[in-house]
C-alpha cells in the first residue's frame, strides 16, 4: 500500500490495472480529491518523453505507462514522479471523477458520491488517432474497449458494426 497526503484516497492493487486509488472513506460529489503534479515540460520535450514508454512497451507491457497530462497550449504535466500518488488512477468508461484545471493546477473532482472502498477512476480522454494502442480493461457496462474520449466511442461502435455486418 502507498501512502498519500490526501485523506480521501489510498493506493492498492487495482482489478483495472496494477495499482489503483480507492477511497479511504466517503467522499462527496464535488469534493477536490488529489493534484496530479510533475515536472512543467515543454510539448516538444513532452513528445520526446511520451515515446520512451511506448518503445519499451514493444518489449514488456510493464512499460506502457505514459503520466503526461496537457496543462496548455504550451506546457504539459509528466506525473512520472514518485510523489504524484494521482497517476495511480485508473481510467474507466464510467468514471466516478473527472479532470479540472483549476488556476494553473489540475485536480482530481469527484462527479459523484465515492463509497468508502470504491476506486476512483476518470476518462483520460484519448483522442481517437492510434486508439486501437489503448486497450480498456475497465469490463464495464458501456466499456467501448479502448482508452477514448467518450466524443469518440460512435465512431469505434461504428468500425464494431460494420466489420460484424461485413463478416456475415
Amino acid at each position: 500500500m502507498i501512502k498519500t497526503k490526501s485523506p480521501y484516497i489510498v493506493v492498492k492493487q487495482s482489478s483495472i490495472h496494477n495499482k489503483g486509488v480507492f477511497a479511504r472513506k466517503d467522499i462527496p460529489e464535488g469534493a477536490r480529491i488529489i493534484e496530479y503534479v510533475g515536472e512543467k515540460i515543454t510539448k516538444k520535450e513532452s513528445e520526446r518523453r511520451a515515446d520512451i514508454p511506448i518503445q519499451k512497451s514493444k518489449k514488456s507491457i510493464k512499460h506502457g505507462a505514459v503520466y503526461l497530462f496537457e496543462l496548455n497550449k504550451k506546457h504539459d504535466i509528466d506525473g512520472n514522479v514518485a510523489y504524484n500518488t494521482a497517476r495511480f488512477i485508473n481510467h474507466t468508461c464510467e468514471p466516478n471523477c473527472e479532470t479540472l484545471l483549476i488556476r494553473g493546477h489540475i485536480w482530481i473532482v469527484s462527479i459523484t458520491n465515492i463509497k468508502k472502498g470504491a476506486e476512483l477512476s476518470y476518462n483520460y480522454g484519448y483522442s481517437f488517432d492510434d486508439y486501437e494502442r489503448h486497450k480498456c480493461y475497465c469490463n464495464k457496462v458501456s466499456c467501448v474497449g479502448y482508452i477514448l474520449n467518450e466524443i469518440h466511442w460512435h465512431k469505434v461502435q461504428h468500425k464494431k458494426r460494420k466489420s460484424k455486418n461485413s463478416t456475415k
